[in-house]
């Protein structure tokens, strides 16, 4: 695990940028696992620029995303679907991208189906990932057990409070979600993390000092032979 701290949550934005657009300058047709929130806001922005000046082509990569709300209709503007196409997709020519379906009747065959899918396209070369005030990695929430597979999980009050500023009122917040796994996130040849803020400082700390457990999902990041965690400074507060 490498970690790289920056002084403004700007320039984390810049530097995952800056990895996004080398793998893909490098593999045209890399296959990226993308992520929602705040976090890679600012990196999703730069992408865009950059595409838009003629920079960066994406126009032979696909994209699978970590996860979405269960329940919410794809055209809810608070979906995972309308946030990548309002952030992301609907200003690069990205060629295929997919997120698994939280309105599907098996959840348990989606995520096989989601699974199987990544595979077949040969893998994730790119991982981004935020990280939240718990630890979790996708919706990956603390727990007794890792989750291998892509899988419909239960949503802990620290992140439905984490993201109650996205809804109406708390109570809109779905209270659960389909999210890849710590094993497919894992399978990843690379990962990129993203931290910025001082409420991520703690999970921060777990990640990169802790010891691995699934109570700090994203603790799981040390065994990883490709892991990169960029933060700001406050971020990298407790290190």
């Amino acid at each position: 695990m490498v970690v790289r701290v920056y002084r403004y949550p700007e320039d984390v934005s810049f530097a995952c940028a800056l990895l996004i657009a080398a793998q893909v300058t490098q593999k045209p047709d890399s296959v990226l696992g993308l992520a929602t929130g705040s976090s890679p806001i600012g990196t999703y922005q730069q992408l865009v620029k950059w595409h838009q000046e003629g920079k960066l082509d994406f126009s032979q990569a696909i994209s699978f995303n970590l996860d979405e709300y269960a329940g919410l209709p794809e055209s809810n503007p608070n979906s995972y679907h309308s946030f990548m196409r309002e952030q992301l997709f609907q200003s690069i020519n990205m060629k295929a991208s997919y997120l698994p379906n939280g309105n599907a009747k098996d959840m348990a065959e989606e995520g096989k189906r989601y699974d199987a899918q990544i595979k077949e396209k040969g893998g994730i070369d790119l991982q981004l990932l935020g990280i939240g005030r718990n630890g979790h990695i996708g919706f990956n929430e603390p727990a007794e057990d890792f989750a291998y597979g892509t899988s419909l999980v239960d949503l802990t009050p620290s992140t439905i409070d984490a993201n109650k500023r996205f809804f109406e009122k708390e109570e809109d917040v779905p209270r659960k979600a389909i999210s890849m796994g710590i094993g497919t996130i894992m399978e990843a040849k690379k990962i990129v993390l993203i931290a910025m803020g001082q409420d991520k400082a703690e999970a921060v700390l777990g990640a990169v000092q802790g010891k691995v457990s699934p109570g700090m999902p994203a603790s799981i990041l040390q065994m990883h032979p490709n892991a990169v965690i960029l933060c700001d400074e406050a971020a990298a507060g407790l290190l």
